[in-house]
């Protein structure tokens, strides 16, 4: 009771995200992205068979097929990876492209799942766009919680991608054309704090990903078929400072 109160009470800032352009990268048809500090890359999902990863030069490294018909979502899970379709059905792999066990589904959920992280704890936070949904729920298919994006204010009607910031806990979530083309943030509890407009950068974003390392933020954009590499600064209350960066890539 105590740690909610204190999170009620903090104050945030007005505008909670500061983001700069840095570049783009070029990809056909980017849908989700997940940052692998392993790598020092990011892993690509297209909504085809495959996921690609690849070197922040541009260099592919891997790619590989999972059992599901189509790889819609992609996120780090403990020392690999799971993948969804979109249609409701997850997989576990390993980041050489082995499977570890077959497609299952998170109990009844059906979610069209667009994005989806999986935080410290193993609990999977999933978004999809219809409905409007972000859901936190177990591998074993129990739901913690569900927010319908949609009865926010301003309203979230297309969630597309999510990532986390680990310094912070918070969640960053993209709605696509068909909404508001807009990045929002909420804190760990899933409280809304702060919207962005990203027209500047690209149109109907689908995918997002953090490099906390080096501060920097990825946006998979359809509109152009590209990523947008931009730095970024973490959000934090009023009167309180800002995480360090921590160590970055594991490799030189």
């Amino acid at each position: 009771m105590r740690i909610c109160l204190f999170l009620a009470l903090i104050a945030w800032p007005a505008s909670a995200l500061d983001l700069k352009l840095s570049g783009f990268y070029h990809l056909n048809r980017p849908a989700s992205l997940e940052y692998d500090p392993a790598f020092c890359g990011l892993w690509i999902a297209n909504e085809g068979p495959e996921t690609i990863l690849v070197t922040l030069d541009g260099v592919e490294l891997r790619r590989w097929r999972s059992g599901l018909y189509r790889i819609k979502a992609i996120a780090l899970h403990g020392d690999g990876l799971i993948v969804a379709d979109g249609m409701g059905r997850y997989q576990q792999m390993s980041k050489d492209g082995a499977p570890r066990g077959e497609p299952f589904r998170l109990g009844d959920l059906n979610a069209a799942t667009e994005g989806m992280i999986v935080l410290p704890n193993g609990t999977l936070v999933v978004v999809e766009d219809d409905p409007a949904r972000i859901i936190w729920v177990r591998m074993d298919g129990t739901v913690e919680k569900i927010i319908h994006a949609d009865l926010l204010e301003p309203p979230l009607t297309e969630p597309q991608g999510i990532a986390r910031d680990p310094r912070t806990g918070h969640l960053l979530i993209v709605d696509d054309w068909e909404g508001t083309n807009s990045l929002f943030e909420f804190d760990a509890s899933g409280t809304l704090i702060g919207t962005e407009p990203l027209i500047a950068y690209g149109s109907d974003p689908e995918g997002i990903a953090i490099r906390a390392g080096a501060n920097l933020l990825f946006l998979a954009f359809d509109g152009g078929a590209r990523i947008a590499a931009l730095d970024y600064t973490p959000t934090v209350g009023l009167g309180m400072e800002l995480p360090e960066p921590g160590a970055d890539c594991m490799i030189s």
